[in-house]
């Protein structure tokens, strides 16, 4: 490649190409995907063989597969190649059942790797930058898939792994961190603590790019935390069953997330009917796998709410982008007969510089009847003994969510830092509703 703006050749594909390439991939993993017994009942009871996959506009013809179908052959009853064969697995935490079992070849770690080192490249990083990973190891994808990415682009990585923010902090000075990777509340938490350890990051640290992704989150929050942090602060897509970090990302443009149409073909459709739905509207993520051996998916319902943004990107990659994620169509709160995302409360709430960035729902049965409470940390730089202050302003943040979600919520405005803190994904929604 003599295009530094680009890490390998698919990267910079043309349309004609990538579908060219796509519909060559799609009949090779459909017949792949015949080594799995799932898939070939599957394709059995739908009446369908292989050979009526040829092209892509063949592709709706194919069932949908489900988390659950994931539940109900646990542990590898969807895996396309033997278990001999695969290197790695990841899995969901199985809280409510059966987890999900994903399993990898050493092939696909590699082109895991290969597409994580992509979406790095491409917001520029380098292979002199030092890249501090402060997301969780082990079974969770986002440790060891950046790891392994950033490792292929060639930089200097540390595997802080989550938690012990003064240790992150020692770290990002000691080994001048340029690149961080971490979820968006535990950007906040990291300067929280900064402020009260006195540092201030434009000042004291390397810091220069942020990764952000696995948690919903509005744009208002992004550019709090690109001015909290100095840096400049990318959206990354991901999920375990598709492989975990690598699966759509920003470009410097930071209009959308490219997803690598060389890995998935994409599909948006109504969450109801099943049916597709135009460039531009919201719906629910389809994605089908056509770059992986061992547990290829065909048609995969993620459950998450986005959207495909048309038109050309100016950074010259035709993968079409992705709109950030509006949440999920199974995280949808119904309060009252009126249907709520977590991520409209946020975009309200960010619209106030008297708030900071941590926020609680709390949904609760009082005398029969159902009511919401939201709760947010005032930022420190607002007094809190000015009462009649924070009454008017409470008072505003109520008229504007009503005005958003068409209830009326209860809004607490509470001292900054006491909202909870986890290392994992902030717990945004407590239902403590009575179950009729």
């Amino acid at each position: 490649m003599t295009d530094e703006r680009f890490f390998n050749a698919e990267e910079a594909y043309s349309r004609s190409e990538l579908e060219a390439l796509q519909q060559e991939r799609l009949r090779a993993t459909v017949k792949h995907c015949m080594n799995s017994p799932f898939y070939r009942e599957r394709f059995r009871s739908a009446g369908l063989s292989q050979d009526d996959i040829r092209s892509l506009d063949d592709l709706h013809k194919i069932p949908f597969t489900t988390k659950q179908d994931l539940r109900d052959t646990y542990p590898f009853g969807i895996a396309s190649v033997p278990l001999g064969d695969c290197t790695r697995l990841h899995s969901s935490s199985g809280t409510t059942g059966n987890p999900t079992v994903i399993l990898h070849t050493a092939r696909d770690l590699d082109q895991w790797a290969n597409a994580v080192a992509r979406c790095l490249w491409m917001v520029g990083c380098r292979p002199d930058d030092v890249f501090q990973n402060t997301s969780g190891y082990g079974m969770f994808t986002g440790g060891l898939g950046f790891q392994y990415g950033a490792e292929k682009l060639g930089m200097l990585t540390v595997p802080a792994a989550a938690g012990n923010t003064l240790r992150q902090l020692k770290f990002f000075k000691d080994f001048r961190t340029t690149v961080v990777h971490a979820i968006p509340s535990y950007a906040a938490r990291l300067y929280e603590v900064m402020c009260q350890q006195g540092i201030d990051p434009r000042r004291d640290l390397s810091l220069r790019t942020l990764v952000i992704g696995a948690e919903p989150h509005s744009e208002d929050t992004r550019r709090r935390i690109e001015d909290m942090l100095g840096v400049k602060a990318y959206n990354s897509f991901g999920m375990s069953e598709m492989m975990g970090p690598g699966v759509a990302f920003e470009c410097p443009g930071q209009n959308g997330m490219h997803i690598w149409e060389d890995y998935f073909i994409v599909e948006i459709v109504d969450p109801v009917t099943l049916e597709p739905v135009p460039d531009g509207e919201v719906g629910e993520l389809v994605l089908t796998t056509i770059n992986r051996e061992a547990m290829p998916l065909l048609r995969y319902r993620t459950r998450d709410l986005t959207r495909i943004l048309p038109g050309e990107c100016p950074c010259g990659r035709v993968h079409r982008r992705l709109d950030r994620m509006k949440g999920r169509s199974d995280d949808m709160i119904i309060l009252k007969g009126v249907n709520i995302f977590p991520i409209q409360i946020e975009q309200v709430l960010m619209q106030f510089s008297e708030l900071a960035t941590d926020y609680l729902i709390t949904l609760q049965t009082l005398d029969d009847n159902d009511g919401m409470t939201v709760e947010v940390e005032i930022s420190e730089k607002v007094l809190t003994d000015d009462y009649s202050a924070l009454q008017k302003l409470e008072k505003e943040i109520t008229r504007c969510l009503r005005d958003e979600i068409l209830i009326t919520p209860k809004v607490r405005l509470v001292p900054f830092g006491s909202i909870p803190k986890s290392e994992g994904k902030a717990v945004r929604v407590k239902d403590l509703r009575k179950q009729y």
